[in-house]
């Protein structure tokens, strides 16, 4: 009786082909990393490797030199923008207490919280 004995090496090859097809399965509609690792057999780095690669051109081998450029502006039509009808006008109000504190606050501030401000300060 004789057996075959198949020994795998540690290094798979990948062609361009099947990065690209991987990458594909990883990152495209519905794509999982984690599916795509167990349904290709291959590491999450390998594949994120390859996207990097992919990326910058070195995975198809065209590097592309990203040049600088102004995005470009359209300005259209600037509608009027809505008034507020009644804007109450802020001002500052000062109260000096017997104990000498000095208090500078909002004239627009809350009656309930002034008031609880107060009782502490003339404590």
């Amino acid at each position: 009786m004789t057996t075959r004995i198949e020994i795998v090496g540690g290094r798979r090859r990948w062609t361009m082909d099947q990065k690209l097809v991987i990458l594909r399965d990883a990152f495209g509609p519905d794509g999982s990393v984690r599916g795509a690792c167990e349904r290709h057999m291959v590491g999450s780095g390998q594949i994120y490797t390859w996207r990097r690669q992919a990326m910058s051109g070195e995975l198809t081998g065209l590097r592309t030199q990203a040049s600088p450029a102004f995005a470009e502006v359209q300005i259209g039509n600037i509608a009027a923008l809505p008034t507020a009808s009644s804007s109450p006008v802020s001002s500052v109000i000062g109260i000096e207490l017997p104990s000498g504190i000095k208090l500078t606050v909002d004239s627009l501030i809350d009656a309930d919280a002034l008031s609880r401000v107060m009782s502490v300060l003339t404590r």
